[in-house]
């Protein structure tokens, strides 16, 4: 009873594989091509995901390239954001939230994520479509690998592996440019004076994309990714996921277009095999719920377009919860949809607020460790201290340093400090004070720099006098 919320997922596929052995050759899919609401959707979503990726790089911001993770320099520019190893704190953060996400929209949606974004989804539909357009739809494509070659056949072959490669390589090209300038890598690689590593690099990412989305394809999201496997944990029978009405649909059979299905004692699916051959991992969905469906929607799509032509109404395949199929009411408030949203919700404000408000500078402060304190000349205590200031912008910058939390106290301090863009200046400061003036052995004292451009820029920090008991 305690896992009854739970939806078994099924390790079901077309053929035998169940019966089959596990080191039997992969059985190539050739998928068909559809068209369709949900196909469309995803289309869009390619278009938006790849571009972004593709243009991004190339973006230029205040001179300089938008987007560059500047491993040598150490340093990551977004934008007007520069970010440095110090603020790795930023990025844990929002692996976190994008860890929420994908928990939160799996508990509401299934595997949306999987059908629409993924990279690993993403790129293979791109190759799909250079299939498609180079060797014809899936009908097509399996009697051209049953010929035998000749120069027609050994034509398209090329033309689709030599279009492969160019996206794989531009793929991997746009990646790098990530993490070098892409303009002066593009000159370097049409110069042929890229470096080593680059070329490494280069070569590497071309054949991983080739691979992957080429050649592994729905390998990849049945034997590679781990989300395939831990998903039905976040499951449960109000997950919005793509499902078989076997209600309306069985039993199944073929019939005429305008016979009295009913009456011949059959459901509304014709059993015209529409749904598995779209189907990218090559399943059949009307067998249930299985941990290689990647909730794309291309059956419904084409389910859709075969109950058209039958004047049959729509939704035999559709987007469903196991409750609202077995006619019980959908329950979308449920508490842990419910903890993920507001979890989420709360990370992304604080976020939001954490990164908008962080001031581009970083100051530690460092006792003299060598003594607790030194008696001057004249009598007087005194403490040094180490100042540690970060520049973190791209700009020059002019600071002044106060220090604060010890009445009577007389500061050694310079009346600016200036750093160049991300640089760290060490900043040597003594605080003396007349013994009588001491009116405790351990004070709280602060510093506070302030940057003379943008008084916004402001950082308080503190440490401790110590004096004699």
């Amino acid at each position: 009873m305690a896992n009854s919320g739970k939806i078994a997922v099924k390790e079901i596929n077309p053929g035998d594989r169940n019966s089959g052995d596990l080191y039997k050759k992969r059985e190539h899919i050739y998928q068909r091509h559809i068209s369709g609401f949900f196909q469309t959707l995803r289309i869009a979503t390619i278009w938006v995901t790849l571009g972004a990726y593709f243009i991004l790089p190339w973006f230029t911001w205040d001179g300089r390239q938008g987007i560059l993770f500047d491993l040598p320099e150490r340093k990551f520019y977004i934008l007007w954001f520069t970010f440095w190893p110090q603020d790795f704190l930023y990025l844990s953060w929002l692996l976190i939230i994008a860890a929420f996400a994908l928990f939160f929209f799996t508990v509401l949606a299934g595997r949306v994520w999987c059908g629409y974004t993924c990279p690993q989804t993403v790129w293979t539909t791109f190759f799909m479509w250079i299939e498609f357009i180079t060797e014809g739809d899936r009908s097509q494509r399996i009697k051209l690998d049953a010929q035998p070659w000749s120069a027609t056949k050994g034509l398209k072959k090329f033309s689709k592996h030599f279009l492969w490669l160019a996206l794989s390589f531009w793929t991997a090209f746009t990646f790098v440019g990530y993490f070098a300038p892409v303009r002066e890598l593009w000159s370097d690689i049409y110069h042929f004076n890229a470096s080593a590593w680059a070329w490494f690099w280069l070569f590497f990412f071309t054949i991983a994309t080739y691979t992957n989305a080429g050649w592994l394809r729905e390998q990849v999201c049945l034997y590679m990714c781990p989300y395939a496997r831990f998903q039905s944990v976040m499951f449960d029978r109000d997950t919005l996921v793509v499902t078989y009405d076997k209600n309306r649909g069985e039993p199944r059979g073929s019939r005429k277009k305008d016979a009295d299905f009913q009456a011949e004692g059959l459901g509304s699916c014709i059993n015209c095999q529409m749904c598995v051959q779209v189907c990218p991992t090559g399943i059949d969905i009307r067998n249930g719920l299985q941990y290689e469906c990647i909730g794309c929607a291309a059956c419904i799509d084409a389910c859709d377009h075969i109950m058209d032509q039958m004047n049959y109404p729509r939704g035999l395949i559709r987007y469903s919860t196991e409750s609202v199929i077995e006619g019980k009411p959908y329950n979308i408030l449920r508490p842990r949809l419910i903890g993920y949203g507001v979890m989420l919700t709360v990370m992304c404000v604080l976020f939001l607020y954490v990164l908008l408000s962080r001031v581009p500078l970083q100051v530690d402060i460092i006792r003299d460790r060598s003594a607790l304190y030194r008696e001057t000349f004249d009598g007087n205590i005194e403490n040094t201290y180490t100042l540690k200031i970060m520049n973190k912008t791209q700009e020059h910058q002019e600071y002044t340093v106060t220090a604060s939390g010890l009445d009577g106290a007389i500061p050694h301090i310079p009346e600016s400090i200036r750093a160049l863009p991300g640089e760290l200046v060490n900043l040597p400061v003594t605080l003396e004070i007349a013994p009588d003036k001491l009116k405790q052995r351990n004070t709280t004292v602060y510093f506070t720099i302030v940057a003379k451009s943008d008084p916004a820029q402001e950082v308080t920090e503190e440490s401790r006098f110590l004096g004699p008991n």
